[in-house]
Formats: structure tokens, sequence, C-alpha cells
């Protein structure tokens, strides 16, 4: 059963949905307070990684409202 209605604009700003369904964030950290940070700690916050299967559920169902 497709859902209709609007996507939540926050949800879809957060993540990144592959065609094979898994669900990539950002890594965390990496907003402020950099200053105190090294070149070390700054550049292993680069990229994005996997959600956990357990939040790949609950984020699908919020997608849309």
């Amino acid at each position: 059963m497709a859902r209709s209605g609007k996507t939540r604009k926050s949800i879809t700003k957060r993540f990144k949905f592959t065609k094979s369904g898994k669900i990539l964030r950002l890594k965390t950290g990496k907003d402020h307070l950099l200053a105190k940070k090294t070149s070390r700690q700054k550049g292993r916050k680069k990229g994005f990684i996997c959600v956990d299967k357990t939040l790949v559920k609950v984020i699908r169902k919020n997608l849309f409202y």
C-alpha cells in the first residue's frame, strides 16, 4: 500500500536513501565546537554510515505524514 501525503523535509535532509534500501546518515560531532578537536578527529567524522537496523523501520514510518 503506497503512502500518500507530504514528505517530512526534516527527515529527507538528515538521511540518504540508497536504491538497495539502506538508510545512511552523517557521523555526529562535526557541527560546532570544532576548534578544540584535532584534525585527526575532524577527519574521522567525514562521510556517511549506515543507520542501525532497529531504526530503519521508524525512519521509514515517519517519512510521510
